[in-house]
């Protein structure tokens, strides 16, 4: 009987791992999409850097994309939460309203993050250092977000004291680089599962 129930779990486990390797292989041969966004964030982080207003409009419409999307994130979180769904489903609306008036009035929405620049500055890295010591234990790397959120603090309270030009120039420089390694990124990544393409293939 054991001798039965272990060969079944082995054809399980067989089983497993022949799913997985076919959803790897399906997810491998959509390795172009990784090229295509990453080429479109480095054209997007060039158009920012150009410091002008297309870049200005350009951010703009990003902030507005980032608030559909968290928007958007918040209503999966309330549908796989088990308490507090109104909490998620409230932020949700907020953030896709948030997103609709960025991508309707771009260089509006420009204008007051830049005006709150230092403030979010402050908060995003306050998170990131919360984040970095809460999970140094399972990261190895979590000094990096350590260090990247001390920054952060310290460019926070930097621009905090600045005239709007500076912190409008501060955005724009903030937002291309991020886009720019974003694009970098993706087209790494597309190219490393690309390889497992080819791997799974052999």
């Amino acid at each position: 009987m054991s001798r039965e129930m272990a060969r079944l779990e082995r054809g399980r486990v067989e089983m497993d791992d022949v799913d997985a390797v076919e959803a790897a292989g399906m997810v491998a041969k959509l390795w172009w999409v990784w090229l295509v966004t990453g080429i479109i964030w480095v054209i997007l982080s060039l158009v920012i850097l150009q410091f002008d207003k297309a870049s200005i409009t350009t951010v703009g419409v990003l902030i507005g994309i980032f608030f559909i999307l968290a928007g958007l994130q918040n209503f999966f979180v309330a549908a796989a939460a088990e308490g507090w769904k109104w909490l998620w489903i409230l932020f949700g609306v907020l953030f896709i309203i948030a997103g609709v008036v960025a991508l309707v009035y771009p260089k509006e929405t420009f204008a007051n993050i830049a005006s709150a620049l230092g403030f979010l500055f402050l908060v995003f890295g306050v998170f990131w250092i919360i984040e970095a010591l809460a999970t140094r234990e399972a990261n190895e790397l979590w000094w990096m977000g350590l260090v990247a959120g001390i920054l952060l603090v310290i460019m926070a309270f930097w621009t905090a004291g600045q005239f709007f030009y500076t912190k409008a120039a501060t955005l724009l420089v903030f937002g291309g680089i991020w886009a720019l390694m974003h694009g970098i990124t993706d087209i790494i990544r597309a190219f490393e599962v690309r390889k497992y393409k080819k791997l799974i293939a052999a």
